[in-house]
């Protein structure tokens, strides 16, 4: 039986996503080079997505297109919703992923690269995002539950998180 995984906002070959900083000041990835990034950012995909694996990349996958080769080395059966970094031809993402959306829903899921607006959630109740990276939308003060960010960031050590993981973590909430 296959899994299926979700992923967003790698930015593979985004050598200045290294410069980038968290509101407290420390660095929002600690890597010494982009190429450390991008290896171990492949290699954490690989240690849990197996070939047959579905994966739902949320968008912002590479920073230019050169880099898009690196989606090849991942495992998986790949569908991209495309994000505001992805805004290269079909024809360069074409060849690594299987299926290219905007937006995708499934499971009682909406899968989009940036939040849906709160008025949008009513048919499917929980959205899975990217686009954030380390920040949660909020209700007021505190995380809206609605939303579920599977920003690099907000994932555990940069990999893919299954949706049997994420279904339990928003049975706990």
């Amino acid at each position: 039986m296959s899994n299926i995984f979700l992923c967003s906002d790698h930015h593979l070959g985004h050598a200045n996503i290294l410069t980038f900083k968290r509101d407290d000041g420390t660095p929002l990835r600690y890597f010494s080079s982009i190429e450390d990034h991008d290896w171990y950012i492949i290699n954490k995909h690989n240690s849990v997505v197996r070939p047959g694996d579905k994966v739902y990349f949320l968008g912002d996958v590479a920073i230019s297109h050169k880099f898009l080769y690196m989606v090849g080395l991942m495992n998986g059966d790949k569908v991209l919703i495309k994000g505001n970094h992805d805004t290269h031809k079909l024809s360069h993402y074409a060849p690594y992923f299987r299926d290219i959306r905007a937006f995708h829903q499934f499971d009682g899921f909406a899968l989009s690269h940036i939040p849906i607006h709160p008025e949008s959630l009513g048919r499917w109740g929980t959205n899975i995002h990217g686009h954030l990276h380390y920040r949660r939308v909020l209700d007021g003060n505190k995380v809206d539950t609605r939303y579920f960010n599977v920003s690099m960031e907000c994932l555990e050590d940069y990999t893919p998180i299954s949706l049997e993981q994420i279904k339990q973590k928003l049975s706990n909430v």
